[in-house]
This record gives C-alpha cells, sequence and structure tokens, in this order.
C-alpha cells in the first residue's frame, strides 16, 4: 500500500481522468479506518461486505490484496495480485499510458 500511495495516488490524484479506491474485504468501518490512518493511505478506502465486490474479480475465499486496473469504458486492463516488484513497475507504467492518451 505504500507503493500505491506513493507511485500511483499521490501521482495522478489530481488528475480528473484518474480514480483510486482501495477496497477492503469484509471488515468493519472502524477498523478500516484504523487501517488507513495506520499505513498512511491517503486514498478514498471503501467497504465490501461480503465480498461482493471482491467475487467479481476473483473467488470469494480466494486470497486478497488484487489491483484491479479499469478503463473509462469498463473494462480490465490489468490485474494483479500482492506485490510483485515487476507486475507491479508494470501497473504503474500502464496506468502512465493510458493517462497519456486520455
Amino acid at each position: 500500500m505504500p507503493f500505491i500511495e506513493k507511485d500511483i495516488w499521490l501521482k495522478h490524484k489530481d488528475n480528473s481522468a484518474f480514480a483510486l479506491i482501495g477496497i477492503d474485504r469484509d471488515e468493519p468501518l472502524d477498523k478500516v479506518i484504523a487501517f488507513g490512518k495506520s499505513t498512511g493511505v491517503t486514498y478514498p478506502l471503501g467497504l465490501d461486505p461480503g465480498a461482493d465486490i471482491f467475487a467479481k474479480y476473483a473467488l470469494r475465499n480466494a486470497g486478497i490484496t488484487r489491483n484491479v486496473l479499469i478503463d473509462k469504458d469498463g473494462r480490465i486492463v490489468m490485474l494483479t495480485r500482492l506485490y510483485n516488484e515487476e507486475e507491479f513497475a508494470a501497473l504503474t507504467k500502464k496506468i502512465d499510458e493510458m493517462l497519456a492518451k486520455k
């Protein structure tokens, strides 16, 4: 999450063509707020009770930490799981490319 904050959110947050939302699966609001504060995340965090949103991208009981890049037409352009340096670099590059095309 610190990489998402630093390398994606802070870089693009003022771009009206960009949106970033962290979705927390099956956690109560107070726990999500505490988590955001403890990690220093400043991008919006949302709740996913019952993992209904998560289930659109992965098996409901699958491991968490997913990055889903969705284009302006609602298509999934890239999906990653957990943190891998090369994969994260590819994700940030893809975001930069998409925003350059606006």
